[in-house]
């Protein structure tokens, strides 16, 4: 309060000496005054002498402004940084996983088997491949990308009439582990299918097929209801 008084007296003085005819030269000495006014000043640091001639940036807060500035502008350069990394990071992590196929066997009035071996069912009707994980050739899935899946296979067989023996057995496989299968043995159904659904954790590279086992049989399969069928759910990284 003292000081803005004494501010206040010193203006006052200023003005007392000259009328308004002479205004130039009062605001020229009520400058002066102002400028060698010794006393401590009300926001500590205004540039009086700045001020008074209308200059920008001459207020005692312009320093501090400025300052704050210069932070918020090296924070907000810092933020995108870090959001520039991350988005790399998801663009990496994300990369090619838009993954999914679908594929069915081709029509047939026969059978496929029955085989002194297991064999690999070759899906080549491929409606869906995304990603282009599945090699209908080889009926094999190689995931592209590191992460959970799921798939699904049917297995149908028709023989044509009941008595005759329905002999049929199929599983999924990952890395030539067995996963899950699905079969029938006997002869009081002419037509029969069954479905499977499964999760897998893969690493990228790993390979997952159908196989038709040995000494079993799929027939009679006109409308490609034999299907295989996989997409990935979410992408990880590789441990």
């Amino acid at each position: 309060m003292k000081t803005l008084t004494a501010a206040a007296l010193c203006v006052a003085m200023a003005l007392s000496l000259f009328s308004r005819a002479e205004a130039t030269t009062a605001f020229d000495i009520l400058r002066q005054s102002a400028v060698s006014y010794a006393g401590s000043l009300p926001c500590g640091g205004w540039d009086c002498d700045c001020a008074l001639k209308r200059q920008n940036g001459c207020c005692c807060i312009a320093q501090p402004l400025s300052d704050l500035e210069e932070t918020t502008f090296m924070r907000m350069v810092g933020l995108w940084e870090e959001l520039s990394n991350l988005n790399g990071q998801i663009d990496e992590l994300t990369a090619g996983c838009k993954i999914a196929f679908t594929a069915a066997m081709l029509p047939m009035t026969g059978c496929l088997g029955p085989f002194t071996s297991n064999v690999s069912i070759s899906y080549q009707s491929v409606s869906l491949n995304q990603g282009n994980g599945y090699n209908p050739a080889l009926g094999t899935f190689t995931a592209p990308h590191a992460g959970l899946y799921s798939f699904s296979f049917t297995a149908y067989s028709f023989v044509g009439s009941a008595g005759q023996r329905l002999y049929q057995k199929v599983q999924m496989m990952k890395n030539g582990q067995l996963i899950a299968s699905s079969w029938e043995d006997n002869r009081e159904d002419s037509e029969d299918s069954s479905s499977q659904t499964v999760l897998l954790q893969l690493g990228r590279g790993c390979q997952v097929y159908v196989e038709l086992m040995s000494g079993r049989q799929l027939c009679g399969d006109t409308q490609g209801q034999n299907t295989f069928s996989g997409y990935l759910l979410y992408p990880t990284s590789e441990q």
